[in-house]
């Protein structure tokens, strides 16, 4: 018996479809545009926008000079997107399915059967810009942290495109306001650990945490921190904050999200199963630390 839980929104995952169609001799479609796709855009596109009104504010940057000129974000937005794409890619290959490298190296390039990692795209971005960086002279830690307060769109829009397709759900729970998710069912023969005595249950909307936290919380910090503070005048502070961050939200909203059936845990920590998402989070959380101490200290040393 199922218990009493919120229904689960009925959202097509694709926003509109055109039907498959010919086109000299060929068979093309049908072709759709779905949430996720959205997201991703918009959470590039508005970033975009946001580091660009930041280099429109030289006041807020060390020395009162912005590290780059607002045109100059344009070409950035290019390599960020290819950050993300393959990092995130690549990333969801090789810390989630590894066993892809050496069974058929192909699924690597399908995209669009989804599968993405944030902590590649991460990665991927990191390098894109630093590629940047070095390629457009432009000083690293003040564009990394720009960077940084505009990544938190993303996440946002990225977790609610990860709620209308009814992806990675919440582990089961009994609370007010769990929801049954359908696409469960589409996991049961292979994983009927999934379920709860053979049938789909409540679970948390763990997506929706994660957009609150990781997306709506971080966003909202980071930009109070770089408008109404002089947290661009310490290079590396910001970046250290959203590092840390994130590794704290990640990894507390994995307690809630149903830990990857094919992996299980990485190990337990006073019986506590801990997930492949929260080892990932702890570097993230080590690095914001260091990039926070750093920055406080070079800007003591440049006071004294």
């Amino acid at each position: 018996m199922i218990l009493a839980a919120i229904p689960f929104p009925d959202i097509d995952p694709a926003l509109f479809t055109i039907p498959a169609f010919s086109l000299l001799g060929f068979e093309i479609g049908p072709l759709s545009l779905r949430w996720y796709a959205l997201a991703y855009i918009a959470g590039l596109v508005l970033g975009w926008r946001l580091i660009r009104d930041l280099m429109k504010r030289p006041k807020l940057f060390p020395g009162g000079a912005s590290p780059m000129a607002p045109e100059k974000t344009d070409d950035l937005l290019f390599w960020m997107t290819l950050g993300v794409v393959l990092g995130g890619r690549l990333g969801f290959t090789l810390f989630y399915r590894p066993e892809l490298l050496w069974q058929d190296p192909t699924q690597i390039l399908r995209i669009w059967e989804g599968g993405m990692a944030f902590h590649g795209g991460m990665i991927g971005v990191i390098l894109a810009v630093i590629w940047f960086s070095r390629v457009e002279k432009v000083p690293l830690l003040s564009l990394g942290d720009a960077v940084a307060v505009a990544t938190p769109i993303g996440l946002l829009f990225g977790r609610l495109a990860n709620f209308i397709n009814g992806e990675l759900w919440g582990r089961m729970t009994d609370v007010s306001w769990g929801m049954v998710f359908p696409q469960v069912m589409l996991y049961a023969e292979q994983y009927p650990w999934v379920l709860k005595d053979g049938e789909n249950v409540p679970r948390h909307p763990s997506q929706l945490y994660e957009a609150a936290l990781e997306g709506a919380l971080l966003l909202g910090v980071l930009t109070w921190l770089a408008y109404r503070t002089e947290a661009l005048k310490r290079p590396g502070f910001l970046t250290g904050v959203f590092l840390a961050g994130y590794g704290l939200t990640r990894g507390f909203c994995e307690f809630f999200r149903q830990y990857n059936v094919e992996i299980g845990f990485d190990f337990f920590i006073f019986g506590v199963g801990i997930t492949r998402g929260q080892v990932l989070c702890i570097p993230m959380i080590v690095a914001g630390a260091v990039f926070i101490y750093y920055a406080h200290k070079r800007a003591r040393l440049a006071t004294a």
